[in-house]
């Protein structure tokens, strides 16, 4: 028989029962690194930024060691045009001239990074602020398009930095500005930044925020969710089209990623409530994963 003060604790019953079932998933990854590339609706809704960042608080507190590594093209955008810049795009990549290259600089390492690091602080982590530049953690190359001016690609991964940052239970915030060899600054795509990040730290796994559910065969319809694959089934989505438009470099640094040691890639939905919680501490997950 259901008594009336079953009925008063079932909310409390229900919250211990989801901290019990997270109990294994904690086990299993604590002290291991986890990847987390930070964009999109996660990081414009402050609700879901709050969000976000409790997320990462509670996954460091627990164990786990959470590597942030933010994008910021909104802000960019919106600092571009305050400042008499038009923004401009060419292949789905921004075109970065040196006026350009100063706006992103700034609004990445100077404003999105001490924002995020700031709310984590406040939220009772200790995070780190970084860019590529710090201890030479990421060496760029021109990633060689034309009529693109300062757009790089990841050369090298230096990873002593974060490394001991981790060591020494901080949270490292970083952002995807970084130099090359004569100290010329580059705007490299923070997915692809995160998915080198996460092969040279050997992390867990790298988890994508986006603005999706996740990989979709029909993008009109969510309910086409594919909730797992391989490597070859996310080329062979690339090579028939399915995966298309701004998803491939997503979908393409996670191959990378996977390819040299990650043992999990997940494309989530940022818009979701608690979304890292439901995939990493949870039976059913969410979003796509993929595997190698």
């Amino acid at each position: 028989m259901l008594k009336s003060t079953d009925l008063k604790n079932q909310p409390e019953i229900s919250r211990v029962k989801v901290l019990s079932e997270a109990l294994p998933y904690i086990q299993k990854f604590a002290g291991r690194k986890i990847v987390v590339k930070y964009g999109g609706a996660a990081m414009k809704d402050s609700n879901l930024k709050n969000q976000v960042i409790r997320d990462i608080v509670l996954l460091s507190c627990v164990g786990i060691c959470p590597i942030i590594v933010h994008g910021g093209g909104p802000e960019i955008n919106s600092w571009l045009e305050k400042l008499g810049i038009e923004p401009q795009f060419k292949d789905g990549l921004r075109v970065t001239d040196a006026a350009t290259m100063e706006v992103v600089e700034m609004v990445l390492v100077g404003r999105v990074n001490k924002e995020i690091v700031s709310l984590i602080n406040q939220a009772g982590g200790c995070a780190v602020g970084l860019c590529g530049k710090d201890a030479n953690l990421i060496q760029a190359r021109p990633e060689g398009k034309e009529g693109i001016g300062f757009v790089g690609e990841v050369s090298n991964v230096k990873i002593d930095i974060l490394q001991s940052l981790v060591d020494n239970g901080y949270i490292p915030v970083v952002s995807s500005i970084a130099t090359d060899n004569q100290g010329q600054g580059y705007n490299i795509n923070a997915d692809t930044v995160a998915g080198e990040i996460a092969a040279a730290m050997d992390a867990e796994k790298l988890i994508l925020l986006t603005d999706t559910a996740g990989i979709l065969e029909d993008y009109h319809n969510p309910e086409t969710l594919i909730v797992k694959l391989d490597i070859q089934d996310a080329r062979g989505l690339i090579e028939k089209g399915i995966v298309s438009g701004g998803m491939i470099p997503k979908v393409n640094c996670c191959i990378r990623s996977l390819a040299q040691g990650v043992r999990a890639a997940h494309i989530l939905d940022g818009r979701v409530p608690h979304v890292l919680l439901q995939e990493i501490l949870t039976d059913t997950g969410v979003g796509s994963m993929i595997v190698a």
